[in-house]
């Protein structure tokens, strides 16, 4: 069977079996070493057991898209605090989801290494954070501030000129 023809089913952690053309799941470097190593098989299982179903949809849907529209890349430093600015339109709208799955993607993207999507969630995370104070930042990823306010200010005394430099 040609590879590029061949099918892959990905297994998520619940269980659920989803069937990808070989070239979506090439984009994940564990994928493609795992089929490597398998690669007699006409329809290889992938067992994904640190990716929920849910969040392996979303890969997917990324993965297939990048065939067909790949990402551009992103420069560093942001220029821009809105993701629109920054990649295409389809991903700035694919990353607007809630906080807790952008960071499930962000795991999911590192255990699975595909690369784009890595840089595209951790991007959006930068753009969150782009231009905000720390009280800013800490109430919108919910961190509860563990210094005393004495303690802060001596911090803040003490790395006076990081704040100058900006």
């Amino acid at each position: 069977m040609d590879t590029d023809d061949r099918k892959i089913k990905l297994i998520s952690k619940e269980g659920d079996a989803y069937e990808v053309p070989a070239a979506v799941a090439k984009m994940s470097e564990l994928v493609k070493q795992m089929m490597d190593e398998d690669c007699d098989d006409d329809m290889a299982e992938i067992p994904l057991p640190n990716v929920k179903a849910a969040v392996l949809q979303k890969v997917i849907e990324f993965s297939t898209h990048h065939l067909t529209e790949p990402m551009n890349d992103i420069e560093k430093p942001l220029k821009s605090a809105v993701m629109a600015e920054v990649v295409q339109t389809w991903y700035a709208e694919y990353v607007n989801v809630e906080q807790v799955l952008l960071f499930e993607l962000i795991l999911a993207a590192n255990y699975m290494d595909i690369k784009p999507l890595l840089d595209l969630t951790c991007a959006t995370v930068a753009s969150m954070i782009k231009g905000q104070t720390p009280e800013e930042i800490r109430r919108i990823f919910n961190i509860s501030n563990d210094f005393s306010p004495e303690e802060e200010a001596q911090v803040r005394e003490e790395n006076k000129w990081c704040e100058e430099a900006f």
